[in-house]
């Protein structure tokens, strides 16, 4: 007996009508976006070797990825991230490209994250990589095409949070603790869990590093938080990170998003992946951040190719579910039905032909008689019918 036959995947489902519609209605804005700033669409294989993910720094746990294996016995893995296959693609096909390398993408992810209730394992993304330039304009670049992508959504409101993820290292680097202890560190901070948090740096004991880190999820607003920062914890390292992200920040506020952009030190998302600057987007209606990104300027490296980088995705599944809550996008019905006496079925599609080159939109009834192709066009809510046999009649509903 057959079980799984009519339900989808945990944390995969059907899209229908207006959903589709809101989806595609944000990709294709997006790939507008980044296509007038000279970023090219690039797309990779929704299969990879496992080898791709299976990096020094293990960006990815091998549990939240779905694995195969092909014909030759290779672990495969399906595409759990866009930005890495990119990096493989850039080290060796774009290798002789003149630097820096613009590309844009707009295709799924896959996550299995079996621990969260109500999850998405398919993630539709669409985002931009600048690979090939430190400069500090590159990351201008790349947080004002944010704040663009961000302010073009149909929500009220935004909010542009900048982090670096420089200065958790600095303070984890002054720790001593194991790698276990590390992670842990990291993931209260980045779910702001202060209670855990607390407890898990009392156990480690009581110092300068130990009370900064307490502190650090608490960390974000505007200009204060250097101060803030300052008071906590400072040294050569950690003043030179500061500096750094003040710089960002001021650049991205002389952009003119008064009141958009935040600083965020807790920020310390995959800290083996990211090397510097960090940002996550929100928007209204969605608790979730809809953007997220940085620099990475190591990963590119790790395939042979030692370039900077740095970009951003956004969950386009996200934003298309905010924007549904403010927007219609029920599709419009067939501005015509095309109805085909016996014997003038091929004049009937020459017919929709011609009034869709005219810039209309024309179904085909495929009903036997005019009664049932009125009868549809009605509970369809197409106003004109046009009946083809020897001439051509309309007819308004």
């Amino acid at each position: 007996m057959k079980r799984y036959d009519l339900i989808t995947p945990e944390g995969t489902r059907d899209l229908l009508f207006e959903e589709c519609a809101a989806v595609k209605a944000v990709e294709d804005r997006l790939r507008s976006i980044f296509r007038a700033k000279g970023y090219s669409e690039v797309i990779t294989p929704g299969l990879e070797f496992y080898d791709v993910f299976n990096m020094k720094s293990r960006y990815f746990p091998q549990e939240t990825m779905y694995k195969l294996v092909d014909n030759k016995a290779r672990l495969m893995v399906v595409r759990p991230d866009s930005t890495m296959p990119i990096a493989r693609m850039t080290a060796t096909r774009l290798r002789e490209e003149t630097l820096p390398v613009r590309l844009c993408y707009s295709q799924s992810v896959y996550r299995n994250k079996p621990s969260m209730r109500g999850r998405s394992d398919e993630i539709r993304q669409t985002g931009i990589e600048l690979i090939g330039s430190s400069s500090g304009r590159a990351e201008l670049e790349v947080l004002a095409n944010a704040l663009e992508v961000l302010s073009s959504f149909e929500t009220e409101g935004f909010r542009l949070e900048i982090g670096h993820i420089g200065f958790f290292k600095v303070l984890l680097n002054r720790l001593d603790c194991d790698s276990d202890t590390a992670e842990s560190i990291r993931s209260l901070i980045e779910v702001k869990n202060y209670p855990a948090l607390n407890d898990l740096l009392e156990s480690i004991g009581d110092n300068e590093v130990t009370r900064a880190l307490k502190k650090l999820p608490r960390l974000f607003g505007g200009e204060e938080v250097f101060a803030e920062a300052e008071k906590l914890y400072s040294d050569s390292e950690a003043a030179a990170v500061l500096s750094e992200l003040r710089e960002t920040y001021e650049r991205a506020v002389s952009l003119g998003y008064n009141g958009m952009i935040t600083i965020d030190l807790g920020l310390v998302n995959r800290m083996d992946y990211y090397t510097g600057t960090v940002i996550k987007g929100y928007i209204e209606g969605c608790g979730d951040a809809v953007l997220s990104g940085g620099r990475y300027d190591k990963l590119l490296s790790e395939f042979g190719y030692d370039v900077p980088s740095i970009g951003f995705a956004v969950n386009v599944d996200a934003v298309a579910a905010a924007e549904l809550k403010k927007v219609d996008f029920t599709p419009a019905p067939a501005d015509v039905l095309v109805f085909g006496e016996n014997g003038y079925e091929a004049a009937a599609v020459a017919h929709s032909r011609k009034l869709i080159s005219e810039g209309m939109t024309a179904e085909i009834a495929v009903f036997d008689t005019i009664k049932e192709t009125k009868a549809y066009a009605a509970k369809k809510g197409i106003k004109r019918v046009d009946t083809v046999s020897s001439e051509i009649v309309s007819e308004t509903l």
